[in-house]
């Protein structure tokens, strides 16, 4: 393979951070001499009174990025000049600015001592150039005047790029045109990352040089729109200041053998809410792919090579197949974000993105067996106190799981004979398993990773599985519970004496509604479970989006857990459709309209409790008058995973608003998709209740029965 082989092909992946550092970095003596060359060549053109007054000169390219790669680089001075006063000005008397700024130069190389050494170029036809050289180091600037768009401001106006979007209808110029205009923010977008995430864009940029060289093509691709893919691989796989470099080059390279998928975008100088600025944007995430949006400039889209695209796909897969013998471990990073897939693309963004391999659920399923045997067989073997079962419950039970989910085991007991001892003595169950799985861990050919609970009397024992071959875990929490349902059959409803035990507990004491949820994870798990597979695809794409929100709204307040949204996107299903086969956006759009209605929301199910008992009956009436959101637990009355005011739904909220405006939820023709039409509450069981309530106490049918905030219920 010659000098590519030898530099890249061969080199172990575990040395690809070392290998930057000693091949790919700058040396710290040319990077200095060229850094104080460039401030003086600023300074002498800030300070120049033969020039129109220069407000400042930004510097951008891989320079300014500050991912220059040893040898030859590139850079630009984009000098913003008080003359231009819109982005049309940027034409006006370029020829005479650039004759100007060139003589400048020529002075500044003449009268001024110079770290590095200059060279200039002008040409009639391109821009003004100076090459700077430092022993084995050059890099090659562009000199730019530009209107200043910022003006005072460090971040951008909606106006901003509204007039940027105006100036360049008016001019018929390219999109992007102006994106020099904008130097200073490229700037401090880079200037946030960590520097192994430099050091990974100069790996990834010395992959495309040798790219090039090899097959003896100049590709017009921008080494930018890597540079930003490589940004992207790494905000959404990972987002640690430490990482496994080789797991992020495969990463990216996985990525580029995508291109017909990758869309990818950021909202951190521009965003949806200006309504121009959403239409140049959702223009831009219906066009051809690949899309890569400069994150300053949403008109500029950096990645329109597809015939470089092509070229690259096909280095990419046959370095990745070089490399790897077996698949070596990457993030899990999608290439485009489900708000930029069409409506009619939702199914195939599930079925490709969303849905676990179905290897690794085979794999997860036998480990977890052998695990739950395991514990069966051998904890508290030396005692009196048996495992009397273990429920497998979470995602991955009900067939609701993402990629890289979460599952439960529920382990029940006979130490745990009523639900005060469950809170009493699962500290010391807890302990018992923990000792057990590490035995198991070792006993065992699978991968096994803990968590250890930092509290003093942890509730819940966590550890993961992870795959030897695929990039997939499943994140378990083993917990103790006390077998409050016995020996119930499957498809069987509870005895109410079993809810009113629960109920009465509760009014009598200080627990926390949904403290015994899990003795009912069964009831949960095939609550869910029974429930069509579409419906189950649609939660899973319901979650993604959740996850989206998690991530985004982390700082900003405490969610409701995923389990309430699982459960309204069934509700949705029940009340607005109820038929196996639905249009997967009209279900999703559905549940965000829910959502955006949260204040009003009043939910529940009659499947395994009822107002046939009266202390159950006087305890649900009591429920739906709590404020809202109520979503009670379809397995545990006690439990209003809704929570009222206890989680920010209105964060979510604010979310799904903003939502309702991408093209998951626009037909070809970019129309609106409806969503279905379901009330904020379930009637008929809401009728039976206040039906029986009349009965006991002697009310009238006709009268209004209302919640604490006046609603009629």
């Amino acid at each position: 393979m010659g000098n590519w082989g030898s530099h890249l092909y061969d080199r172990p992946p575990q040395k690809l951070g070392e290998f930057v550092q000693n091949n790919l970095r700058p040396s710290e003596d040319c990077q200095k001499q060229i850094d104080q060359t460039v401030d003086t060549i600023c300074k002498v053109l800030q300070d120049a009174e033969q020039l129109p007054l220069v407000i400042s000169v930004a510097r951008g390219g891989s320079y300014g990025r500050k991912t220059v790669l040893r040898g030859n680089s590139d850079g630009s001075l984009v000098i913003f000049i008080s003359d231009l006063e819109k982005f049309q000005d940027q034409s006006k008397n370029h020829s005479e600015l650039l004759s100007q700024i060139w003589a400048q130069l020529k002075c500044c190389q003449l009268t001024r001592k110079l770290e590095a050494k200059m060279e200039i170029q002008n040409f009639n036809s391109g821009p003004t150039t100076i090459q700077l050289f430092a022993k084995e180091q050059s890099i090659t600037f562009k000199i730019l005047p530009a209107f200043n768009a910022l003006g005072l401001s460090e971040k951008p106006s909606p106006w901003t790029y509204r007039d940027l979007k105006r100036s360049l209808d008016m001019m018929k110029a390219s999109p992007g045109e102006f994106s020099v205009c904008f130097t200073e923010l490229q700037e401090r977008f880079f200037n946030n990352l960590p520097r192994k995430l430099k050091d990974l864009i100069l790996l990834v940029k010395y992959w495309y040089q040798q790219c090039q060289e090899k097959l003896a093509v100049s590709f017009q691709l921008p080494v930018y729109a890597l540079e930003l893919l490589t940004v992207y691989a790494w905000e959404q796989g990972c987002g640690a200041e430490d990482f496994d470099i080789a797991e992020g080059l495969r990463t990216v390279l996985g990525l580029i053998r995508k291109p017909g998928e990758l869309c990818v975008y950021w909202t951190v100088n521009y965003n949806f809410e200006d309504e121009t600025v959403r239409n140049v944007l959702l223009g831009q995430l219906r066009a051809r792919r690949p899309v890569i949006l400069d994150p300053t400039d949403p008109t500029n889209n950096v990645s329109q090579d597809n015939s470089c695209w092509h070229l690259l796909k096909l280095e990419a897969e046959t370095w990745l197949s070089f490399l790897n013998e077996s698949p070596g471990p990457s993030w899990n990073v999608l290439p485009a974000s489900l708000y930029s897939t069409p409506s009619h693309h939702l199914d195939k963004f599930i079925k490709d993105f969303l849905q676990p391999d179905k290897t690794f659920l085979d794999q997860t399923k036998k480990a977890v067996d052998i695990i739950c045997k395991f514990l069966k067989e051998n904890c508290f073997r030396h005692s009196a106190t048996k495992v009397q079962k273990i429920v497998k419950g979470g995602s991955t039970a009900k067939g609701t799981a993402l990629k890289n989910s979460d599952a439960d085991l529920v382990v029940f007991t006979d130490l745990l004979k009523s639900y005060t001892s469950q809170k009493n003595e699962r500290c010391t169950i807890i302990k018992e398993i923990h000792k057990q799985l590490e035995a198991c861990q070792q006993a065992q050919d699978f991968e096994v990773t803990f968590e250890i609970s930092k509290w003093k009397a942890p509730r819940v024992l966590s550890f993961s599985l992870k795959s030897k071959v695929l990039n997939e875990c499943v994140h378990f929490d083993v917990l103790p519970a006390f077998n409050a349902l016995g020996d119930l059959k499957s498809g069987s409803a509870p005895s109410p004496k079993i809810y009113a035990e629960l109920i009465s507990l509760y009014k009598s004491s200080d627990i926390l509604g949904g403290e015994f949820s899990t003795c009912f994870t069964k009831l949960q798990r095939d609550f869910v479970r029974s429930q069509p597979t579409k419906l189950k695809d649609l939660i899973r794409l319901v979650k993604h989006w959740y996850k989206w929100c998690e991530r985004k709204l982390k700082q900003k307040g405490s969610l409701p857990p995923k389990y309430a949204l699982e459960l309204l996107t069934i509700y949705a299903w029940e009340k607005g459709s109820g038929v196996l086969s639905f249009d997967t956006a009209e279900g999703f759009r559905t549940v965000l309209k829910l959502i955006t209605e949260y204040q009003h929301l009043c939910i529940f199910w009659t499947v395994n409790y009822n107002f046939d008992n009266e202390i159950v009956r006087n305890f649900l009436l009591a429920q739906m008058q709590r404020t809202r959101p109520v979503i009670l637990d379809p397995a545990d009355p006690t439990a209003d995973v809704g929570g009222g005011n206890r989680w920010c739904w209105h964060l979510l909220a604010k979310e799904a608003t903003e939502w309702l405006c991408s093209l998951c939820f626009q037909d070809g023709s970019g129309y609106p998709i409806q969503s279905w039409d379901v009330p904020y509450r379930h009637q008929e069981a809401v009728e039976q209740g206040y039906i029986l309530l009349s009965v006991s106490c002697s009310l009238d049918v006709g009268d209004s029965w209302t919640d604490s905030a006046g609603r009629n219920l």
